[in-house]
């Protein structure tokens, strides 16, 4: 961003002014060779001093630009700042202030520039919450030598960034398919066929005999084989609980960031795997997308667990508003941290519609609580639900921890020597605003 708001020249006391009038009036009224010199020294230092402000208003210029128009938490954040002087006179001092709201990112700096030249510098910072924040606006303090004014340049131009969550490799987490064979939405790129019919036709030449209906081929009196439908496919629907009384824990170490993980995590798998997957969850607002396939899904689901936050509303109480809206023989991924279990009985109505429920429990005890999930996996083990419990260190293992983008790579030569690479992904300037 190049353009200023209209700046302002402030005067920074009333001091010199003051001397420069009562001088003048001590000449008016006693004319005296020593009051015209200090006249003259103090008023052309004034004047100096306010020429030399207007001038440094006029020529200053500051370009701020960025790497990357999103990030996850993790990832670096790298910002470009090239500031231009275009006047005849230098910037002795210049204070540049930001306004930006990603927390821990700090890109104020004092510096100077020399007389028709320019400087550049980068800043750096790693994204550590999710969520969507603000680059800019930006602000530029500079003045005189002697320190008679002030000149505020404004950069009103800012540009959101949205820090998606992290998608980590998980555990050995698999989640139970909705549906049996023969069910749900067929599956174009299944490797094979499986065991269950929907219907029979005539016999033709390459036919397995082993696809010979005899049932019917006896009856009819002719050879039927019969016709195969592919694996199913049934869709994902990732249920998160953002129930803040059963939340543990603060910032990334609580249940809340490992429950948005899990469920950007399972996502991700889902949709490389071909599977259509949907979200539903209730922070302070309701969040409710429908299962689909494709990287625009991805998108979608990835930017609103980046802005999910804590409600009031229970695991059972969502269950009770969507459950109806879960189609049949489709999978449910449950991400809780209530380990009481008072959501169970909300189950049984959506297991009667034939929906095929995983659970991943968060540990309390993991968290710093006290309960322990032992009553709540009995309790579903003899419903035969497929559950999993998830402890804080879900994040801890090396492979699991995020944030690749704007990281430099290093690759060994042969010699032993290290070479730095680029960095990864986008690697391209975009200015503010």
């Amino acid at each position: 961003m190049k353009r200023f708001l209209d700046p302002r020249l402030k005067l920074n006391g009333w001091l010199a002014p003051g001397l420069v009038a009562l001088v003048l009036l001590l000449q008016l009224l006693t004319p005296y060779k020593g009051w015209r010199i200090l006249l003259v020294g103090l008023g052309g230092a004034w004047l100096l001093s306010y020429l030399w402000s207007r001038t440094l208003a006029r020529g200053l210029r500051l370009t701020r630009e960025r790497r990357f128009g999103w990030a996850q938490v993790g990832d670096q954040m790298v910002e470009r700042f090239t500031l231009e002087n275009n006047s005849w006179i230098p910037a002795l001092w210049v204070e540049i202030a930001d306004h930006s709201t990603l927390p821990g990112y700090r890109v104020g700096r004092g510096t100077g520039v020399t007389a028709d030249s320019a400087i550049r510098w980068h800043t750096e910072a790693v994204c550590n919450r999710r969520g969507l924040f603000v680059l800019g606006p930006t602000s530029l303090r500079t003045g005189d030598p002697l320190g008679f004014y002030t000149v505020t340049l404004d950069y009103p131009a800012s540009t959101p960034l949205l820090v998606l969550p992290p998608i980590v490799p998980l555990p050995a987490i698999e989640v139970a398919p909705g549906g049996r064979a023969g069910e749900g939405r067929p599956r174009a790129n299944a490797p094979e066929r499986t065991v269950s019919a929907s219907g029979v036709r005539e016999y033709a030449p390459g036919d397995s005999l082993r696809w010979i209906h005899w049932p019917t081929s006896a009856r009819r009196g002719e050879l039927y084989v019969r016709l195969f439908d592919s694996t199913p496919a049934g869709d994902w629907w990732i249920c998160l609980d953002l129930d803040r009384r059963v939340q543990l824990g603060e910032g990334a170490d609580s249940t809340e960031e490992h429950g948005v993980i899990l469920a950007a995590s399972l996502a991700d798998r889902g949709i490389r795997d071909g599977q259509a997957v949907g979200l539903v969850t209730h922070g302070q607002s309701l969040v409710w997308l429908k299962p689909e396939a494709g990287d625009g899904q991805r998108w979608e689901i990835l930017r609103a667990l980046a802005l999910v936050n804590r409600g009031t509303v229970s695991l059972a109480e969502l269950l009770a508003r969507t459950g109806a809206t879960i189609g049949q023989r489709a999978s449910l991924v449950l991400i809780t941290a209530d380990a009481a279990g008072g959501w169970v009985e909300a189950l049984v109505p959506i297991l009667r519609r034939g929906v095929i429920p995983t659970v991943l429990l968060l540990d309390p005890l993991s968290f710093g609580g006290t309960q322990t999930v032992t009553s709540t996996t009995t309790l579903l083990t003899q419903m035969g639900v497929a559950h999993y419990v998830i402890t804080r260190d879900l994040l801890d293992r090396p492979e699991a921890r995020p944030g690749r983008q704007g990281q430099w790579e290093w690759r060994v030569l042969g010699t032993g020597r290290a070479v730095p690479l680029h960095p990864r992904l986008d690697t391209g300037w975009r200015t503010l605003g």
